[in-house]
This record gives structure tokens, C-alpha cells and sequence, in this order.
């Protein structure tokens, strides 16, 4: 109220403009770092060119999360190719497999041919026996009548 205005000044006296500063908010041009409790960064100052001392503390840029290194061959491709293998093996394990099930069972099925031959050879040596009768009674028919199904000998 005590400034004085233009109306209150004679003519040809006009007061000059106030510059008004309005102090613009800094931002940060990296992400802030979070501090560790118990430690305290330090006070930086820094002189504008106009003069003026800026005091605060330093903003210490955050240093980015290193990039993992990618392998040179993707994982997928390794796992397609020990897929390929895998299955190369297990066909080769499954022609095996059928070439012991196709041998089993020729031999099985000789088995069964051979203890045929051989027991069938025992039946008739057993039949066919040129030795003679060994025991029972031996009956020689040579006139029989049969009548109504009933033998009068």
C-alpha cells in the first residue's frame, strides 16, 4: 500500500515494471535412486549463469538393469532338435522290439512244432510196437454170430 502508483505520480514519472521470478520445479532428468537409510547423499550447489547459487542434493542417475545376453540358439530350437533325436532313438528301440517279438515267436512256434514231431513219434512207436502184446487177453473170432445186436460166441 505504500508503493506509489501512477495516479498518485505527476506526469512524465511512471514507475517502472516489477520482474517477478516464479521458481520453476526441476525435474529430474533420470529416475531418483532410492536412498539407504542411514546414509546421506551430499549437498551439492550450482551457479546459474545469471548468478544465482541453486543448493540441493545430487541426483545420482540410476544406472539401468544390465540386458540379460540371449543365447546364440533360441531354446525352442533346442528343445525341437533333442525332441528329434529322442524320437530317432525311440524308433530305433521300437524296430528292435519288433524284430525280438518276431523272433520270440518263430522260435516258440518251433518249440511247438518239434514237440509235436517228438510226441508224435512216441504215439506210434507206442502204437506200431513190433515187440508183441505185453499182457491182456487176446481173442480170435472166427465164426460169430450176431443176432439182434447180441453175440453168441
Amino acid at each position: 500500500m505504500n508503493e506509489p502508483t501512477a495516479y498518485d505520480q505527476p506526469a512524465g514519472r511512471e514507475v517502472a515494471a516489477v520482474e517477478v521470478h516464479c521458481p520453476a520445479p526441476l525435474t529430474p532428468t533420470a529416475p531418483l535412486a532410492p536412498v539407504r537409510p542411514g546414509s546421506t547423499p551430499a549437498v551439492a550447489s550450482i551457479v546459474l549463469p545469471d548468478g544465482r547459487v541453486v543448493t540441493g542434493y545430487a541426483i545420482n542417475p540410476a544406472q539401468p538393469e544390465p540386458v540379460a545376453v540371449k543365447p546364440a540358439v533360441s531354446r525352442t530350437a533346442v528343445n525341437v532338435a533333442l525332441g528329434g533325436v529322442g524320437f530317432l532313438a525311440v524308433c530305433g528301440g521300437l524296430m528292435l522290439l519288433t524284430s525280438f517279438i518276431a523272433a520270440l515267436t518263430a522260435f516258440i512256434t518251433q518249440l511247438i512244432v518239434l514237440a509235436a514231431v517228438i510226441f508224435g513219434g512216441w504215439i506210434a512207436v507206442q502204437l506200431f510196437n513190433a515187440s508183441g502184446h505185453q499182457g491182456g487177453t487176446t481173442v480170435n473170432i472166427r465164426k460169430a454170430t450176431f443176432k439182434r445186436n447180441h453175440f453168441h460166441g
